[in-house]
Formats: structure tokens, C-alpha cells, sequence
């Protein structure tokens, strides 16, 4: 395994909530992997629950980032995107990937989730998040994204197993050959569903849902997802790893009442990604 693996994380940065950068640099740092931040944009907090936000868009930098690290010579074992504040950076985000085809290239198409786009993602933006997933090695849509990238209506009902595998294949036909889709919905009960082409297999990992909506849970699930790949587990055993991380983290706010807009309270799990036991409690879909 590379000691010394980097990842480039295009995403942005809140300072209030537990989300994107915020968690994703604690994340893979405890899974001993590099993170070199590349924001996409700076908010004062996340937009889910803090009233109106300061933020500014960074759409100017990135460009000139990625030059920079090019004339440095800076190697990347991973191109990692996220939220995007505007439809030229899927351009800066295509041109990072093109900057270094060897990395491992992950987009989670951050758009909607609920059945519902969000308040920042336009339709342009919309539109083009699909030159990212074409470009991608792994997506990691939750299921209004995995909808709305096939041009579908996201509609959040009880999905059976061909339905989702049909779901999988899909995406992956787009370019992909890891789809991993979260919040997946039996009927009865919830679970993260994950495909690899490269060996025509399809996965899934059980979950105990928690009524409560958390933000950043889709940073927290990618990041240790990518991370955990990345230190060479299997798909599986990643997912695996990833779901158990997250259902930690929320049982343990949960706990502690703690109120919802403010994140998952990650700084006490942490410890749980510095080992390296196998979690082999995934299923075949």
C-alpha cells in the first residue's frame, strides 16, 4: 500500500455545519491519507438551517491551482470533486481529471437529495454534472442524484433488487466503472447498493435508518468510501466500512440530541477509521 497517498479534494468550504472539506480533511487524515484541499467555494456555514450565508465563489482559483501544482510537479493518487458553485467548474474539474489520468477520479454529483435539487444547483449546473460523471472512474449519487443523472423523476419509493441493479449499470454505462448509490429503499428497510463493471458484481450494505437528517453524511460516506479503496480494500468491504462509519456517527449525535444543522459529531468517532480491521458485513444485491 502507498504510505503516502494524495488526494486532490475539489469541494467546498463551510465553516459552520460538519460538511464538505470539514469533514472530509478529518476524515481520510484519520485513514492516514494526504488531503489537499482545492476549494470550490467559502461559506460562512452550510445552507441547510443557518439562516442567509456569506459565501464566495471561487471559481477563479482553481485554474491557476491546478497550474501551480503542475509546475510543482505535484503527483495526485486521487481527483475527488464535490460541490461545485458554478457550471465553468465542472470545465476546472474536467481539466484536473485530464491533468492526471492516472489518479483515481471520484465525483459525487452533489445536486439534490429528498426528491428535490438544491437551493445552489441550477439547472445549467444540473445539465452539465454529467461531463463530470462521464469523466469519472466512481460516482457516488445518492438516489435523487442517481434519478436525475438518468433523466429521471426522483420520486422516493420502495425500489426492488433489478430495479437498483438496472439503476447501477445505467450510470456506469455513462463511463463510470464504480457506482455506488446511498439511501437506497427496500420497503424494508434502507441500504447503500454498489457496482463494479470491471467484475459485473453487484453489492449492498444494510443500514439502521435514524430519523433525523444530518448534513454532510454524503461527504463523511465518500470520503471514507474513496479512502478506504484507496488503501486498497475491495468495493465491498469499502462500502461496508463507509456505512458503518457513518451509522456510528449519527447514532452517536443522535445521542446526545445535539441539533441537526450543526453535523454529525465525527470528532468522536474518529478512532474507528484509524484501524484497519476488515468489515466484511456487506451482502450480494
Amino acid at each position: 500500500m502507498n504510505s503516502n497517498i494524495k488526494v486532490a479534494a475539489i469541494h467546498d468550504l463551510s465553516g459552520m455545519g460538519r460538511c464538505s472539506l470539514t469533514v472530509i480533511l478529518p476524515a481520510m487524515s484519520a485513514m492516514g491519507i494526504q488531503v489537499c484541499p482545492v476549494p470550490t467555494a467559502i461559506l460562512s456555514a452550510h445552507t441547510g438551517g443557518f439562516g442567509e450565508v456569506e459565501m464566495r465563489d471561487l471559481s477563479d482559483y482553481l485554474s491557476p491551482a491546478l497550474s501551480h501544482y503542475k509546475r510543482l510537479g505535484t503527483e495526485f493518487d486521487c481527483v475527488y470533486s464535490g460541490f461545485l458553485a458554478s457550471t465553468g467548474q465542472i470545465d476546472s474539474c474536467l481539466e484536473f481529471f485530464s491533468s492526471y489520468p492516472r489518479s483515481f477520479k471520484v465525483t459525487d454529483p452533489v445536486m439534490a437529495d429528498h426528491g428535490k435539487p438544491y437551493k445552489t444547483c441550477t439547472p445549467e449546473l444540473r445539465a452539465r454534472m454529467g461531463e463530470l460523471v462521464c469523466a469519472a472512474d466512481m460516482i457516488t449519487p445518492n438516489m435523487t442524484e442517481a434519478l436525475m443523472l438518468l433523466g429521471e423523476e426522483p420520486e422516493l419509493m420502495p425500489r426492488s433488487s433489478s430495479q437498483i441493479k438496472s439503476l447501477l449499470v445505467r450510470l456506469s454505462e455513462k463511463g463510470p466503472h464504480t457506482v455506488v448509490i446511498t439511501g437506497v429503499f427496500s420497503g424494508s428497510g434502507y441500504y447503500n447498493a454498489g457496482y463494479d463493471r470491471g467484475t459485473n458484481r453487484f453489492w449492498k450494505v444494510p443500514y439502521e435508518q435514524v430519523n433525523v437528517n444530518y448534513p454532510g453524511t454524503g461527504d463523511a460516506f465518500a470520503s471514507v468510501l474513496t479512502g478506504s479503496l484507496l488503501r486498497g480494500d475491495s468495493l465491498p468491504i469499502a462500502m461496508n466500512r463507509a456505512t458503518a462509519f457513518l451509522e456510528l456517527a449519527i447514532k452517536t449525535t443522535y445521542s446526545y440530541a445535539a441539533p441537526p444543522r450543526e453535523g454529525i459529531m465525527l470528532e468522536r468517532c474518529l478512532d474507528f477509521l484509524m484501524g484497519h480491521t476488515t468489515m466484511c458485513d456487506y451482502e450480494v444485491l
